[in-house]
């Protein structure tokens, strides 16, 4: 990456990046190519290229559909037999429990099934663990206390690596269904049936879906099998596609393949409002303008977390399942309330984790993978603070929070190509974690404080090398070079075709080359708000989130009025009713240094 020459000749930004171009030249010819060939404005065509889409799907990827790209559901492994099941319990009408995971991904997939099963009548209690007193996913308590009332319990978004916990159930005439996502660590569990694209076993090439994704997958089986028995009355699957672009999008997992028509599909139903509790939601967070990818990840998800992080676990599926528009308005208030009081505390505690992987990184030997800890801390907080870090520092980052007992619950959050689930289900298999597990981006994880050391040891060991590779070759990848009078919202318009854009499909970044400052000042919670203004007339609205402490917002606040080469991306802000483009500064650098 570091031999492409340097865009706008930047070695050196204020996040201490160099900047390069994102379009290599065999794919500018492929978006030449795009362009004249499909007739699709040059802007997009460098976009998709850019991102690894070829001349001849340039069409279908604009119009991503669920029938197009969705394979048939067998071919995820034990899923035909998952469904059979579901599909059994319907039919003869049995009791059910969904046992789901406390964050946005499994609250919706729970809101899912429970919605599904409630059309036919199907009793299905949906049981949520606290985070703190049980842990992530099944615990043996737990899973006897549901087998009790249950004929079938599913567990949705955790369960893979659970086998310990439904040894309980066993000999009680309750079956167990997993549907899940995480990565495998030890045997699997002896169930009816464990789906699970990331199963060793499993060549559907699905490892993309998040937990609501494998949930969807399943029902569209179990109705192919209720309809071959007969049944006619079946739900409308894709009215329910809103609770998984939700946690698609939540949950971080790449926008690819049948997660991009996913996020598609399901925000147009999200924007119909048609679900009580994502309308009431919306509503308390007073988000005045279409729903897209970025309301659901930091506005409405932070929100449905909170009740997990801090308060009630299961506040979030209550709300995503309730028909009632004035529960809906009082679980949404509770919640927004839950995360105000969350933004509180995670404001101490990042800036106390900061301050402790800062010293860590001026040793004489810094870390790879940044691992902080403390008695004091929220453990429902742990893994926004791992998140701040990362972003922070640009490296693998944990954030562990002990009890008086020594034991700790920690989560972790990693950089673009190192895989952490990987490397924390490692640690559990030498003995030095409790517990742990994930996937590539995030991880969970509970440590004893006598092994605190090792564990940091063995994360140097394990991701020393790979991590330097990755931050020594890091870049910025510019899209290309704008000016301020030409970011209108046609534009940004015309560049949301080739979206939605998150996890795996990354937005597109674009270069404003030497656009003088007009005018700085300070808004919010460490953030900056900008005027640009280019050649031509007028000036351009800029906002820099979370910059106060950082190099990138000492250089913006030192240079009003002069000029900088900002890097960013660019949408539309909604304010009274007016559509005002604008650009969210990720990067800036001094010209001619």
């Amino acid at each position: 990456m570091t031999s492409r020459p340097a865009f706008l000749d930047v070695r050196q930004s204020a996040r201490q990046r160099r900047w390069v171009e994102k379009l290599t030249p065999a794919q500018a010819n492929i978006a030449l190519d795009m362009s004249q060939t499909h007739g699709i404005d040059e802007i997009i065509a460098r976009v998709m290229a850019a991102r690894g889409v070829a001349a001849d799907e340039a069409a279908g990827f604009l119009d991503p559909t669920i029938k197009a790209l969705m394979p048939d559901p067998s071919v995820i492994t034990g899923l035909n037999v998952a469904a059979a099941r579901i599909a059994q319990a319907i039919m003869n009408g049995e009791r059910v429990a969904i046992f789901g995971d406390y964050d946005v991904d499994g609250a919706a997939s729970s809101a899912l099934l429970s919605r599904y099963l409630v059309h036919f009548g199907v009793s299905a209690d949906i049981y949520i663990p606290d985070r703190i007193f049980e842990g992530y996913g099944p615990n043996p308590a737990a899973m006897a206390k549901l087998a009790e009332s249950a004929d079938l319990i599913v567990t949705v978004d955790c369960g893979t690596n659970s086998a310990a916990a439904f040894e309980t159930v066993g000999g009680t005439g309750t079956d167990i269904v997993v549907l899940d996502h995480h990565q495998v660590g030890g045997p699997l569990p002896d169930v009816v049936s464990v789906v699970n694209p990331n199963r060793d076993d499993d060549m559907s090439g699905l490892t993309y879906l998040c937990a609501a994704g494998v949930v969807f997958m399943t029902l569209v089986d179990v109705s192919r099998q209720l309809r071959g028995q007969g049944q006619r009355d079946l739900p409308d699957l894709m009215a329910l596609l809103d609770l998984v672009a939700l946690a698609t999008v939540c949950d971080v997992v790449p926008l690819v393949g049948l997660n991009r028509a996913l996020v598609v599909k399901g925000l147009a139903v999200a924007r119909r409002q048609t679900n009580a509790g994502l309308a009431a939601l919306a509503s308390v967070a007073r988000i005045g303008e279409p729903l897209a990818p970025f309301h659901f990840g930091f506005v409405l998800g932070p929100r449905i977390n909170a009740g997990g992080r801090i308060g009630d676990a299961a506040l979030g599926a209550r709300l995503l399942t309730t028909d009632d528009s004035d529960r809906a308005r009082a679980l949404a208030g509770e919640l927004d309330a839950l995360n105000a009081q969350r933004q509180a505390i995670e404001a101490q505690m990042v800036e106390e984790a900061r301050a402790e992987a800062e010293r860590e990184l001026q040793s004489a030997n810094p870390p790879s993978v940044i691992v902080t800890a403390s008695h004091d801390w929220h453990p429902g907080i742990a893994g926004l603070i791992a998140s701040r870090l990362k972003e922070a520092l640009r490296k693998p980052a944990f954030a562990i929070a002990f009890d008086a007992n020594g034991v700790g619950t920690g989560s972790g959050r990693s950089i673009a190509g190192f895989d952490m689930g990987r490397m924390v289900r490692a640690a559990v298999d030498a003995g030095i974690l409790e517990k742990g597990g994930g996937h590539a981006m995030a991880a969970g994880l509970t440590v004893r404080t006598e092994k605190l050391g090792d564990l940091r040891a063995f994360f140097e060991d394990r991701a020393g090398d790979a991590v330097g590779r990755l931050i020594e070759n890091d870049a910025l990848e510019i899209d290309g070079a704008l000016s301020a009078s030409g970011v209108t919202a046609a534009l940004i318009d015309k560049l949301a075709r080739a979206g939605p854009f998150g996890a795996g499909h990354p937005e597109p970044v674009f270069a404003l080359p030497r656009h003088q400052i007009a005018h700085v000042k300070p808004v919010g919670t460490g953030h900056l708000k900008l005027g640009l203004r280019g050649m031509g007339p007028g000036t351009l609205d800029a906002i820099a989130f979370r910059v106060r402490d950082e190099p990138l917002g000492k250089m913006l606040a030192e240079n009003a009025g002069r000029s900088l080469h900002l890097a960013g991306t660019i949408s539309i802000n909604h304010w009274n009713g007016r559509q005002i483009p604008q650009l969210r500064v990720i990067d800036a650098a001094l010209p001619d240094q």
